[in-house]
């Protein structure tokens, strides 16, 4: 018994470390300024119809230049490119990749991004969707805003709708990167009264930790 509580409070404590590091390592901004560019967008105002209220929150991770792969620093949008491609073939996001592979996978979506490796080779042009539940619906040589919240087979305005952008942008006089991971959710297919977004409190902070392990997992592809 001696030895099995030695190695459960092992792994308590390796958990509450990994937590710590994830927490430590990047921050959270909830509320999305009212000031960021992702409301007066295009794409924003298209599929959030109605101007719901939203549950948003950007992610956000710096690292120092010095530690960024210096091929990703040569041409603008290769970073961003890059990081974009990290979050769905990282270790973040793997359990529901496979869940969405298991559920999803057939003849009508088999043209998707599946695999890490068809993840690594696409250009994330618009028009492209992963795993049956993210489609690109903007892309910008700094940021690449995707369409969430139900298959994209369901075209139309959604019970449950979303954009997420992943963006990255370098500061050469400060010399770091700063990597973020907005989310905005919002139902579109019907208008919502009040400010409150659809999301309860305990699911947010839920996601939010998600949105972390996500960032976590993709910045470490990026480094030497």
């Amino acid at each position: 018994m001696g030895i099995i509580r030695k190695a459960s409070l092992g792994v308590t404590l390796g958990t509450a470390a990994a937590l710590g590091y994830v927490r430590l390592s990047t921050s959270i901004i909830a509320p999305i300024p009212l000031s960021d560019a992702l409301y007066s967008s295009n794409t924003f105002k298209k599929y959030n119809l109605h101007r719901n209220p939203a549950t948003n929150d950007i992610c956000v991770k710096t690292i120092p230049l010095n530690r960024i792969r210096p091929e990703l620093l040569q041409k603008e949008g290769d970073l961003a490119l890059e990081f974009c491609r990290a979050v769905w073939k990282g270790w973040g996001y793997s359990i529901q990749r496979r869940y969405l592979h298991r559920k999803y996978f057939g003849a009508d979506t088999s043209s998707q991004l599946w695999t890490p490796e068809q993840i690594a080779a696409s250009n994330f042009e618009p028009g492209t969707i992963v795993t049956d539940h993210f489609e690109v619906v903007e892309r910008t040589p700094t940021e690449i805003t995707i369409r969430c919240g139900d298959s994209p087979r369901t075209q139309g305005p959604r019970a449950s709708d979303g954009l997420f952008a992943i963006g990255a942008t370098i500061d050469k006089d400060a010399q770091v990167a700063r990597l973020t991971l907005k989310s905005c959710f919002f139902p579109s297919d019907r208008k919502v009264e009040g400010d409150k977004g659809p999301m309860p409190g305990w699911i947010e902070n839920l996601h939010q930790w998600y949105s972390r392990i996500l960032m976590v997992s993709a910045a470490r592809s990026l480094m030497r």
